[in-house]
């Protein structure tokens, strides 16, 4: 049995798909096949139920699932451990579509002139993916709006931003020097669609205050809500880090009086799984600069 053999049956366990597996792994599907027939040929049972268009685990495929996963797990963490020296290697970043273009960019740099032997690989997901990649050990960390619905991950609050009523200029709104939530509860709103937890955020702050909002469009990018705004189809909250980036005169952002609509961002980890020197390095800076980020939208 050959760690090549698990590695190609525990992706085509989470694939669930010989096909899929074989891009994902980028070998052809014939040396996967051939691969997994081997395994079971050693192991004198199947380890898959093949069906049509898809595969499923047999009980025996189950039982080496979750030793294969130990059995690589021990086998990464020794490797990385034994080569880590703290200046080179990989750092894999995760973070959700509201969150990484608007706050990671100059982390990213700053951290690759300190450290530029590192190679920082970035996913861009939700947060239920970002949780799932975590614990499978496919990214190091992950930066998200809680809260997280996990007990096994590591988590630390990095800061609060404030999330801004956003409206077209033209809006009767614009011109009143305090709005109200009260102001915006009978308006149509422009949201992201339900993967998104920006969305479970503005609309458990509006239920909070005994109202719902109602979602007339939904899209998958923050910046077609904001053009959707623009184009005066609804109105919409709008984080501030993502403000801070659009100088466009098309849309007017303002800030509700009273309690106001925010949103705490978080870092998650694995604790299970063996940390880096430089990652540990990565998450240090990650939390300073979340500091200077926070001073930097409160004085703009």
């Amino acid at each position: 049995m050959e760690f090549d053999q698990l590695r190609y049956f525990l992706r085509v366990a989470g694939r669930a798909n010989f096909t899929r597996a074989a891009e994902d792994l980028a070998i052809s599907q014939p040396a996967l096949s051939r691969s997994i027939q081997k395994l079971e040929e050693e192991l004198g049972q199947p380890v898959f139920q093949r069906k049509a268009r898809s595969v499923s685990l047999t009980e025996a495929g189950v039982l080496l699932q979750s030793r294969a996963q130990q059995v690589l797990t021990i086998i990464e963490d020794t490797k990385a451990e034994i080569t880590d020296d703290g200046q080179s290697g990989r750092v894999r970043v995760g973070a959700i579509p509201t969150i990484a273009p608007y706050f990671l960019p100059n982390l990213l740099q700053q951290f690759s002139s300190e450290f530029p032997k590192a190679h920082l690989i970035v996913q861009e997901n939700t947060t239920d993916a970002l949780i799932k990649s975590c614990t499978q050990n496919e990214i190091d960390l992950a930066i998200l709006a809680l809260p997280v619905s996990t007990k096994y991950l590591g988590v630390a609050e990095l800061f609060e931003e404030e999330l801004l009523l956003v409206l077209p200029p033209d809006h009767p709104l614009v011109q009143k020097s305090k709005i109200r939530l009260s102001d915006i509860e009978p308006l149509p709103f422009v949201l992201l669609g339900e993967a998104h937890c920006l969305s479970d955020n503005i609309v458990t702050f509006c239920r909070q205050r005994s109202f719902q909002p109602v979602a007339v469009e939904r899209t998958s990018q923050l910046t077609m809500v904001q053009e959707l705004v623009s184009l005066s189809h609804g109105v919409s909250m709008i984080p501030a880090m993502a403000r801070i980036l659009d100088d466009s005169n098309r849309r007017v952002y303002r800030s509700l009086s009273g309690k106001k609509p925010t949103r705490k961002i978080a870092v998650i980890w694995n604790p299970y799984r063996f940390q880096s020197r430089l990652v540990e390095a990565f998450k240090d800076r990650l939390q300073t600069y979340a500091q200077q980020s926070v001073q930097s939208i409160s004085e703009t």
